[in-house]
């Protein structure tokens, strides 16, 4: 996440410097001379709000004190989205010969697009609690990615019924309540 958040902060400081370079160098002041300023400042726009969902580190941080991690032995990818919040990917973490593994809505805790190919049909460190949400690391790349179930909605029965111990450790997780919504960017428009 340094290295994602260090390069494109460069980048985008570099666009609204040009221009200001260029004028203390004796250029004069023109439209395709400002021209970097728009990207640059879109670039650092939007860097801002990707380092704002990667707020989600610290969360992973809260599970993995509250939870042991646990290996399971597959990991399938089911489908993925591109959204605002990062890619979700929709994966199954289950044991071999176990069956009723949950749906799991999965985004890189370090706002990195991309699935790794490596981690298909191989397993999976988890940690957390498959009603609540939890952590997944996966061995080999070391990516590690937020998990929550991919329907929320269905699993509230669960977890209301959950015994008061393991509710308090979701709690103190930060997992209790769902994280990882899209968020709406016209709602600040009045939609």
């Amino acid at each position: 996440m340094v290295r994602h958040v260090s390069i494109r902060f460069g980048l985008g400081a570099a666009l609204v410097a040009v221009p200001f370079v260029l004028q203390s160098a004796g250029v004069s002041v023109s439209t395709l001379t400002v021209l970097p300023i728009l990207p640059g400042l879109f670039l650092l726009l939007f860097l801002y709000l990707r380092v704002g969902l990667g707020r989600r580190l610290r969360v992973c941080e809260k599970v993995l004190r509250a939870y042991p991690l646990e290996y399971r032995s597959r990991v399938a990818k089911k489908q993925s989205q591109r959204l605002l919040l990062g890619d979700v990917h929709t994966v199954k973490l289950s044991v071999r010969g176990q069956h009723g593994a949950l749906s799991m809505r999965a985004v890189s805790a370090s706002t990195v697009r991309r699935w790794p190919e490596s981690a298909e049909g191989g397993g999976a460190w988890f940690a957390g609690d498959s009603a609540f949400g939890g952590v997944m690391i996966l061995p080999g790349t070391g990516d590690l990615y937020f998990l929550q179930p991919a329907d929320w909605e269905k699993f509230a029965s669960e977890r209301a019924q959950a015994d008061p111990e393991r509710r308090a450790r979701a709690e103190q997780a930060g997992i209790s309540g769902l994280l990882e919504k899209e968020p709406n960017p016209m709602a600040g428009l009045g939609n």
